[in-house]
């Protein structure tokens, strides 16, 4: 399981701009930007796409205004999938909700762990661990001993679902989808690739 929401994607003009700037050639510049409410709108010009197409296809040293049209986007995945998501160290951000101060806030529910791909004698496990889980929360929330808290801590399956605001640009997402667009895992290939093509001119990351 993985669910996107609130995805904004800004620094368009800024990136035009300067993947004009080694030729001056500012005057070709065909797009349109509208900014209202924190929301920046845009239609990009032909002469612009073609030159970012151009640029894209050069590498990316000559494409590194794609570093400079920004997303952020906040991700609710499983523990096992941020693992491989932090592999990707250079142009993200990640704000996590910490499972180290607010994990027994609430108690565990089934639908706070990825289970969508467990037969039923797994899900039947899965439900087990959710059971001591809730335990060792009540006996923490009344003892306050660490001890319960450490049982929480180690018992935690990695299918946890983990929610994060991430902050991330077209050229780390182009790296990215590309990576890990035939992975194995659904929340790479049927969630996180489905995310990407939804964005605007996305066309930029996976041509």
């Amino acid at each position: 399981m993985i669910k996107f929401e609130n995805t904004s994607v800004f620094g368009w003009d800024s990136a035009i701009r300067g993947m004009r700037n080694p030729l001056n050639s500012w005057d070709k510049s065909d797009s349109s930007f509208l900014n209202l409410n924190n929301y920046q709108g845009i239609t990009i010009g032909v002469n612009d796409l073609n030159l970012m197409k151009q640029l894209i296809k050069a590498g990316s040293d000559h494409s590194k205004f794609m570093r400079m049209i920004n997303v952020t986007v906040d991700i609710t995945a499983p523990l096992y999938w941020w693992k491989e998501f932090d592999t990707y160290k250079v142009g993200t951000v990640r704000n996590s909700c910490s499972t180290m101060h607010k994990i027994h806030e609430k108690e565990f529910t089934l639908d706070d762990f990825s289970h969508e791909h467990l037969c039923s004698n797994s899900e039947k496990t899965l439900k087990k661990v959710i059971e001591l889980l809730n335990i060792e929360r009540k006996n923490f929330i009344t003892s306050k001993d660490k001890f319960c808290w450490w049982q929480l801590i180690q018992m935690l399956p990695s299918s946890y679902n983990q929610r994060a605001t991430v902050q991330l640009n077209y050229a780390v997402l182009r790296n990215m989808y590309h990576s890990r667009k035939n992975h194995k895992l659904d929340e790479w290939s049927e969630g996180f690739t489905v995310w990407v093509e939804s964005l605007p001119y996305s066309e930029l990351i996976t041509e």
